[in-house]
C-alpha cells in the first residue's frame, strides 16, 4: 500500500515533491523530519505571513493618508490647486523621480488621478519622507501626522523603518519560523497609535495575525539563553536585559542567563521588548514623565546603565519579571556547564531552548 494511502493527510504527502525539498527544508528541520508536519508548518507559515501582510497593509494606508493630509495642509494645496507632490520639496529630486514613475505607469493605463498617484507610491517612499533629509519638513508639517508620538522624527522613523523591513520579508515570502511575529505586529500597532489611538484599537481588533500565529502546528523553542557575565548582575539589580539596537531574536517568551559556567536558575518572562531606545538623559527624563508604564520603567534603566559606564547611543531593552512574580519561573538549581577553556562556553552570542528542557535538565549536557 502506498504511503499516501495510509497517511492521515495524503494530499500533503503528494504535494511534497511539487513544493521541492529545498523550499521545505527549514520546515522539515522544525518538524523533526516529519514530512506531513513540515507541510502543515509550511501552510501555517503562508497563512501567518498573509495575515501579517494584511495588518501591515492597513497600516500602510493609515500612514500614507496621515502624511498626505499633513503635506496637503502644509503646501496649502486646496488654495493653490496643485498637489504637494508636484511642487518642489526639500530633498525633492528623489520625490519627483518616484512620483514621475508612478504617474507614467498610471498614465499608460488611463488611471492618472491624484488618488491613484498617492495610492501608487510605495511604502518605501512614505518611510523615506521620515528620513533625516526631510528634517525641516518634519518640523514644519510631518510631525502633525503623528500627534501621539513624542514629537521627534527619529522615534517615528525608527519604528516605521522596522515595519518596512518586516513588510519586505513578508513580500518576499521569507519564512516566519524564526521571526518574532507577535513583536513585529506590536510594532505595527505602535506606529498606528502614533497616528490615532482609535486607529490602533481598530487595527488590533481586525488583525488576524495573532489568531493565525497561535495555530502553529509545531511548538517552538521559547527561551533564549544569553551570555551574561555583566548582564546577570544588571538583571539582579534592574530586572532587565539591554543589548545593541537592531539585534535579532527568534520568537521568544523567556530569557535565561549563562554566567560563571552555569545557566542561572531564574528564567524570567519577557514582559516588554523595545528596540532603538535613545540612551540619553533627555530621553530618560521624557520617558519618566510619560503616562506609559513601560516608558516609566525604561527611564531609570537609562540612568542606571549610563552610571555603570554605558555610552550614549541606541539600545534594545527587554523588561523582565522578577522572583516572586506569578509569571516568573525558577529552576531547582543552576545548570552547570562542564566545558573548560577558550571557546567552550555553552553560549557565545545567544542560544535557544525551551523552558521545559531547562526544567528537566540537570546540566547543560542535557540540552
Amino acid at each position: 500500500m502506498s504511503e499516501s494511502a495510509t497517511s492521515p493527510h495524503p494530499s500533503r504527502d503528494a504535494v511534497w515533491e511539487l513544493l521541492s525539498e529545498p523550499r521545505l527544508a527549514p520546515y522539515l528541520r522544525a518538524a523533526d523530519d516529519d514530512r506531513s508536519t513540515a507541510v502543515a508548518l509550511y501552510e501555517w507559515n503562508a497563512k501567518t505571513a498573509a495575515a501579517a501582510f494584511e495588518t501591515v497593509g492597513h497600516l500602510e494606508v493609515l500612514l500614507r493618508n496621515a502624511l498626505d493630509r499633513a503635506l496637503t495642509h502644509h503646501f496649502d494645496e486646496h488654495r493653490r490647486g496643485i498637489a504637494w507632490f508636484l511642487l518642489e520639496t526639500p530633498g525633492g529630486q528623489e520625490v519627483a523621480a518616484q512620483v514621475d514613475a508612478v504617474r507614467a505607469r498610471l498614465r499608460a493605463r488611463g488611471q492618472e488621478s491624484r488618488h491613484q498617484i498617492v495610492a501608487g507610491l510605495s511604502f518605501g517612499f512614505w518611510s523615506g519622507l521620515l528620513g533625516p533629509r526631510y528634517e525641516d519638513v518634519w518640523r514644519e508639517s510631518l510631525h502633525k501626522a503623528f500627534p501621539n508620538g513624542n514629537g521627534q522624527r527619529k522615534q517615528v522613523s525608527a519604528a516605521v523603518e522596522r515595519v518596512r523591513k518586516f513588510r519586505n520579508r513578508l513580500a518576499h515570502h521569507d519564512s516566519m519560523i524564526n521571526v518574532d511575529v507577535p513583536f513585529e505586529i506590536r510594532q505595527v500597532i505602535e506606529v498606528a497609535s502614533y497616528i490615532s489611538t482609535d486607529a490602533a484599537a481598530w487595527l488590533t481588533d481586525v488583525s488576524r495575525a495573532m489568531d493565525v500565529y497561535r495555530e502553529r502546528p509545531v511548538t517552538v523553542q521559547d527561551t533564549v539563553v544569553v551570555p551574561a557575565r555583566e548582564a546577570w548582575r544588571m538583571y539582579e539589580l534592574h530586572h532587565a536585559y539591554v543589548c545593541q539596537a537592531g539585534r535579532t531574536f527568534r520568537p521568544i517568551t523567556r530569557m535565561a542567563f549563562y554566567a560563571e559556567q552555569s545557566i542561572k536558575a531564574d528564567v524570567p518572562l519577557i514582559v516588554h521588548r523595545r528596540d532603538n531606545v535613545e540612551w540619553t538623559d533627555d530621553e530618560a527624563a521624557r520617558l519618566l514623565a510619560s503616562t506609559d508604564r513601560f516608558d516609566r520603567k525604561i527611564a531609570p534603566l537609562i540612568s542606571a546603565f549610563r552610571s555603570a559606564g554605558w555610552t550614549e547611543g541606541r539600545y534594545q531593552v527587554f523588561l523582565l519579571t522578577r522572583p516572586g512574580d506569578a509569571r516568573h519561573r525558577a529552576l531547582t538549581s543552576p545548570l552547570p556547564h562542564a566545558g573548560v577553556g577558550r571557546g567552550s562556553a555553552f553560549v557565545q552570542r545567544q542560544r535557544y531552548t525551551s523552558l521545559h528542557a531547562l526544567e528537566v535538565a540537570s546540566s547543560t549536557s542535557d540540552l
